[in-house]
């Protein structure tokens, strides 16, 4: 048991190689430092088994599935189809990761965009949350992400949110939610923190993205869910809060969000 404020990681990917064998002390690891819950997201359909497999051994774990916008022109193109029956699972509480990356990846621009629209129709048609992956690809972001809700309501989080102002507006503007990574903690995302500052509180959630981007004291090294926390303390700066403030607000936004996770710990 622990005496920290429960918070949740997000987003994170316990099936990747750096938590081999280690899932239990990880998630062990996570209740210490107050993660009472985690979701770990496929970024390959054909992934989507084995990140199951994981939710479903481990009681704090939920799952999401899609196809990282960096490998959709090697991968097969999902289909509504094919999310929806992934959905049905009871431990399925997103849809993605999906979305926009031309950093690396500008050369599949067109399939990414064709990708992330089927994201949004199965995130539409689930009603579960699209969780959305953005890099240097802020305008065409923001114009698909508004031009398709319009077509139909659908809710999303800007997972790992690093992005621009303009983008931060325009997803806020829809009511979509910002989660904040060990990148904002970092001590020289000064603008990114200031973008935070000026959101709306009920619309933050908090995450690792873990095993990449852990937040200080352990840049640089493996990142894992129980560092959700610092993030969160630094979260808590930003807003001007109490910890446990922050932390009892994170979780509001979380069970609102992903409601299916809240409503199975509720059953459960």
């Amino acid at each position: 048991m622990t005496d920290q404020p429960n918070i949740t990681d997000s987003h994170c990917h316990l099936d990747f190689p750096d938590f081999e064998g280690q899932l239990d002390t990880i998630v062990a690891n996570a209740a210490t430092a107050g993660v009472t819950r985690m979701v770990t997201i496929a970024t390959k359909l054909r992934t989507a088994p084995a990140v199951q497999a994981i939710a479903e051994a481990h009681d704090p774990v939920f799952f999401a599935a899609g196809t990282h916008p960096m490998s959709v022109a090697e991968e097969p193109m999902a289909t509504v189809d094919d999310l929806i029956a992934l959905s049905k699972h009871p431990k399925f509480v997103g849809i993605g990761e999906s979305g926009l990356d031309y950093h690396y990846t500008a050369e599949s621009a067109g399939v990414q965009q064709e990708s992330l629209r089927v994201h949004i129709a199965a995130a539409r048609e689930t009603g579960l949350p699209l969780i959305i992956h953005a890099r240097d690809a802020d305008d065409d972001m923001a114009a698909i992400l508004a031009e398709e809700h319009r077509a139909g309501a659908y809710s999303c989080v800007m997972h790992c949110f690093s992005s621009g102002r303009g983008l931060a507006e325009a997803a806020l503007d829809l009511g979509f939610y910002l989660s904040m990574s060990g990148i904002a903690a970092f001590p020289r995302s000064t603008a990114l923190r200031e973008i935070f500052s000026v959101a709306p509180l009920d619309r933050i959630l908090v995450e690792t993205d873990s095993p990449y981007l852990a937040p200080p004291p352990h840049r640089g090294k493996r990142n894992e869910p129980a560092y959700t926390a610092h993030t969160a303390r630094v979260g808590a700066e930003v807003f001007g809060l109490d910890y446990p403030d922050f932390a009892a607000k994170t979780q509001e936004n979380f069970d609102r969000l992903f409601w299916k996770a809240a409503a199975f710990r509720a059953a459960a």
